[in-house]
């Protein structure tokens, strides 16, 4: 229509007034008429009366007038009519969509806020009641005020498509569009600075302590889930019903308003993955990968169009950044277990603080078993560990095999038994050993049991390791008490001569003395293992020693320093033996390796 008024101007061809002809005259001066009325040049007058108002009663009537001027022009270029009256109503037409234009940037300026989505509207409303729920009176007001924001965002929603539709129509699209990224780009990068998202490169944050990178992080996270969910899908519903008319016009608005906005936001997670490694930090990784992989199908779905695959690729990108990060800290964690060494070894045979570290570390990975699948199973040291794992240590049919992360978890555990049995040959003491290694296996045994890694690692397994329990708990009974039990006869009924159970108690008070002395600083942590060992030593030692006891303690009622000879009765015994296992020393971490010594503040001492 632009080309057909700027060509040339030609004489006009004398008009036969008819009908028609008359009737498009009386429209075109009908239209001009309400258009006139409302044309200004100034936008604070015409925010100060607006179209778009109240029952919207004037701006159908100037709608409907704008669909007459063009059925007038269509009629007036079809048969060839005065380029004067063409030249009027490409006039007023010019001047409707100005109008229209003031408008929609009124509309859009009044409620940039209230725009994103009905949805986010109404998350909105629920934080809201969420707050006041114990206020009935201040309840009933945030109702009314958010129903009166809903009702205006609904009218809005339906004036800016009726105004894009029509200029869109007639030809002044780009107009429109132009106006609607000027509005919306802003809000969005308002909105995003608020969250807290902003451009950063890898040396400034490298230059960061980790508090503040930590800080940043879980501002990330919040900032991603409201920024994709509610910002980002708000804004493809908003253009897409908008620009409902143009598919060209909806997908170039969207692409400008939201790629660099979110191309910045995507970018945080890639910088971080090249930061310095350590085995706490896996944590946060896994918290901004779990992140993009929660809302992967959102990013997919509302930068579909070819002109936001940048997005895509740059979501996927961090995906891919964040996964190698988190496969070799996995690795380095390994690594430090197998290179972790200790000067002396642990007092007391409890659990070692390695084990405390390595276990929990692996209780607060199992809580991203959602993502940790597709992150393991890329892991080519998975492969390796598989091949290198003792025959059997998964009891699973031919045709099931464990999962890529049940075999990462199990090869770590496995190192970490491997370094145990390294620790417990430190010990002099060969029955503190056994001790050492069913107190650190129970441990292993315990947090696999009682958490999500049995899942992963499965009863089997658990059945397996507690066995190995029982038999550390075993060998270590029989090294300690066996030599006790054979201070006496091998028939404590069988009648022997005094001078014979005179020995006997004295060798049998020596021997239970230095082991009493001894154990009474060795620990069992666990009480249920504790009660267990008390119990079969019990077993062990006081049936035998009571019956020799009650055999022979006669020979010595009135000799002179019988108390010497005949220093506890079975009850004594078993008493003390009931104190075993207190661990009157404690347990020192300051000889630990970096593994042990720094734990990540989200492992707690379990």
């Amino acid at each position: 229509m632009r080309n057909i008024f700027s060509a040339p101007k030609t004489p006009s061809p004398p008009r036969r007034t008819t009908f028609s002809s008359s009737i498009m005259d009386e429209n075109m001066e009908s239209a001009s008429a309400i258009i006139l009325k409302w044309n200004t040049d100034s936008l604070a007058q015409a925010k100060s009366s607006p179209l778009f108002f109240g029952d919207r009663a004037e701006s159908k009537v100037f709608l409907k007038s704008i669909e007459e001027l063009h059925f007038a022009i269509k009629y007036f270029i079809s048969e060839t009519y005065s380029s004067d009256k063409l030249v009027q109503g490409q006039n007023l037409m010019q001047l409707a969509m100005k109008r229209l234009e003031k408008e929609f940037y009124i509309i859009l300026a009044a409620q940039r806020d209230f725009l994103d989505s009905e949805s986010s509207l109404k998350s909105s409303v629920s934080s809201y009641t969420d707050d006041v729920s114990d206020d009935e009176s201040r309840l009933d007001e945030i109702l009314a005020r958010d129903q009166t924001i809903e009702n205006q965002f609904e009218k809005a929603m339906v004036d800016l498509k009726q105004i894009a539709d029509c200029m869109i129509t007639h030809g002044y699209g780009n107009e429109c569009a132009k106006i609607y990224k000027l509005v919306r780009k802003s809000v969005v990068d308002e909105k995003l600075y608020y969250l807290g998202v902003e451009n950063s490169s890898f040396s400034q944050i490298q230059k960061l302590d980790w508090e503040t990178v930590d800080l940043k992080i879980k501002q990330w996270v919040n900032a991603m889930k409201f920024a994709i969910r509610t910002l980002f899908r708000g804004e493809r519903i908003l253009c897409d019903h908008v620009f409902a008319a143009s598919g060209t016009i909806r997908e170039s608005c969207f692409a400008e308003i939201s790629i660099s906005g979110a191309l910045m936001l995507l970018s945080f997670p890639e910088i971080i993955a090249k930061c310095k490694k350590s085995p706490e930090k896996i944590f946060k990784l896994l918290d901004l990968y779990d992140a993009i992989s929660q809302h992967w199908e959102d990013i997919v779905d509302i930068f579909s169009f070819d002109s936001t695959s940048t997005v895509r690729l740059q979501a996927h990108s961090a995906l891919s950044k964040l996964g190698d990060a988190i496969r070799i800290t996995l690795s380095e964690f390994e690594s430090a277990i197998q290179k972790h060494t200790s000067k002396s070894v642990l007092p007391g045979g409890g659990v070692h603080p390695l084990t405390r570290y390595v276990m929990n570390y692996f209780v607060f990975m199992v809580d991203y078993s959602s993502i940790l699948p597709e992150i393991i199973a890329e892991d080519p040291v998975t492969t390796t560990a598989s091949f290198s794992m003792p025959e059997s240590y998964f009891s699973t049919s031919p045709e099931e095999s464990p999962s890529a992360i049940s075999l990462r978890f199990a090869w770590i555990i496995l190192v970490l038994l491997c370094k145990l049995d390294g620790n417990a040959q430190q010990y002099k003491d060969v029955s503190l050993s056994y001790l050492f290694l069913a107190n650190n296996l129970n441990y292993i045994v315990s947090k696999v049991r009682n958490s999500n890694l049995k899942v992963l690692l499965g009863e089997e397994w658990v059945v397996k390791h507690q066995s190995k329990v029982e038999q550390y708990a075993s060998n270590y009974e029989r090294m300690s008490w066996t030599k006790l039990n054979q201070s006496l006869p091998n028939n404590p009924a069988a009648d022997i001569s005094p001078e014979e159970a005179k020995k006997s108690f004295l060798l049998f008070n020596s021997i239970f003395e230095e082991s009493y002395r001894k154990q009474s600083r060795w620990t069992v942590t666990d009480p249920k293992l504790q009660h267990q060992i008390k119990t079969s030593v019990a077993n062990q030692v006081v049936p035998v020693y009571r019956e020799f006891y009650e055999n022979n303690r006669q020979f010595f009622r009135r000799e002179v320093g019988v108390e010497a000879i005949v220093r506890y009765a079975p009850e004594d015994v078993e008493n003390y033996l009931s104190d075993l296992f207190s661990g009157n020393v404690g347990e020192s971490t300051s000889s630990y390796s970096s593994v042990a010594a720094s734990p990540a503040r989200e492992i707690r001492r379990r």
